[in-house]
């Protein structure tokens, strides 16, 4: 204290203190922070009343507010759980082939698929649904089907999967092997011709007797395929197996025939129906047709 004086520039006290010369002007705080200081005193009370903020041994005070953040998660969690559940209801009221019909539903089951295919298809058919043509899995995402590219189709072969052992009615089809019944020079020719198809190669007298006679019944004269036997169009670019001559003489010679898992049963009918509706939005998915023949007829569950 008795080192305090008035400093004369400023006409300030200082606090007493002096380091090499240099002395420290006890220069009062500006009220504005002042001020602000003693409100920030006064929130922090009134939060410390209001909100949880003291720790005990197994809780925290909850404040008269009764507020938590664990609450707020509950109600949030809760309100989506409810918004999910009328989607569902939705979806599992309406046939799927009309869900086209109703574009904010349609949009939700995308949505809800998208989340199911990562979780459950994304180990076979790649996460962006390409497949693989080294392990035979289909590529999703173009316009050639095996065995029909609309909603209820692809429904059907989630539903029942693809030689399925134990369901009757799982898509099924059998190519037999060939090894043994062409030399080569027939092989050779037969080979020219399936490339034929898609003009990849000249075709051949030979070539085309032998296709017509083992071939044509399967996959068509013209090499259409046909969907009802699980047959694939041979006279498009789209290849599972590939397209090198050596792929095609494989394949004939010793088929390689893919599986996949039904889901009946390892998912519930509304989330089935989500991930066709996702599988049918990538790009490749077809239009539903009616039978138009005889209104009374029912739609085929193959096509």
């Amino acid at each position: 204290m008795a080192n305090k004086r008035i400093d004369e520039p400023t006409g300030t006290e200082t606090v007493g203190h002096e380091w090499d010369g240099i002395e420290e002007l006890n220069t009062p705080l500006p009220r504005w922070w002042l001020w602000t200081f003693y409100l920030t005193i006064i929130f922090a009370i009134g939060y410390v009343i209001a909100y949880p903020a003291w720790p005990m041994i197994d809780r925290a005070t909850v404040g008269m507010l009764n507020w938590s953040s664990r609450g707020e998660l509950a109600k949030d969690m809760s309100a989506a759980d409810q918004a999910r559940a009328t989607v569902r209801e939705q979806l599992a009221r309406i046939p799927i082939e009309r869900l086209p019909e109703e574009s904010g539903l349609m949009q939700q089951a995308v949505a809800g698929g998208a989340a199911a295919f990562r979780v459950n298809c994304v180990q076979c058919h790649g996460s962006g649904a390409a497949g693989s043509q080294e392990l035979g899995y289909p590529n999703l995402n173009d316009d050639d089907w095996l065995w029909g590219g609309d909603l209820k189709a692809i429904e059907y072969t989630l539903v029942h999967g693809i030689r399925q052992a134990g369901d009757d009615e799982t898509r099924m089809s059998v190519m037999p092997p060939f090894e043994g019944a062409f030399d080569t020079a027939q092989l050779d020719a037969l080979v020219d011709h399936v490339l034929s198809l898609s003009g990849k190669a000249e075709t051949n007298a030979t070539g085309a007797r032998i296709y017509a006679d083992n071939c044509a019944a399967c996959h068509g004269p013209a090499g259409g395929g046909d969907r009802a036997q699980g047959a694939p169009t041979l006279n498009d670019a789209i290849w599972l197996r590939g397209s090198s001559r050596e792929a095609i003489k494989r394949q004939i010679l010793q088929p390689r025939m893919g599986m996949m898992p039904k889901w009946e049963g390892r998912l519930d009918p509304v989330t089935i129906k989500m991930l066709a509706a996702y599988v049918h939005s990538l790009g490749g998915g077809e239009d539903f047709v009616e039978v138009a023949e005889n209104p009374e007829a029912e739609v085929d569950e193959q096509p």
